[in-house]
């Protein structure tokens, strides 16, 4: 099992895992923003993936992506894997609204992020418990 990198594991909280990779949020409420990690050792880049983990990568983000649509109601869906910051390979899943914070430009930097509250977290626990996702598991502890 790959260790998830420190930096997100400190600005990110834990809430599962698929087949392949580890499911995070990011721990802001500005918006609905969670992380797919894959749980390969020194992988940064999606090509390094064999071809059955490229498609395991593919199909846990594209079920990720329509329940986000579904249960977040947005307008757009930004979907990427920059790793400039941090090099071990992630794909954010940031849900948009064309009256956010930030919209129509890319989400990093305008404002502060604002931690959830614990019973934030438990509604976003009990929401992805509850989903059915195929292959999800979730993860329990804080």
């Amino acid at each position: 099992m790959a260790e998830i990198d420190s930096q997100l594991a400190d600005d990110c909280i834990h809430l599962g895992r698929f087949q392949l990779c580890h499911l995070m949020v990011m721990n802001d409420r500005n918006f609905p923003w969670y992380i797919l990690v894959p749980d390969r050792i020194d992988i940064r880049e999606i090509y390094q993936l064999t071809s059955d983990d490229r498609q395991q990568l593919l199909d846990e983000s594209c079920l990720l992506s329509e329940f986000l649509m579904r249960e977040f109601e947005g307008e757009k869906l930004n979907i990427a894997a920059l790793g400039n910051q941090v090099p071990q390979l992630h794909l954010h899943h940031i849900v948009r609204y064309e009256n956010d914070p930030a919209w129509p430009t890319p989400i990093w930097g305008k404002q502060a992020p604002i931690p959830y509250t614990d019973e934030a977290l438990a509604e976003i626990r009990s929401l992805f418990a509850l989903a059915g996702l195929t292959g999800f598991e979730t993860h329990l502890d804080g």
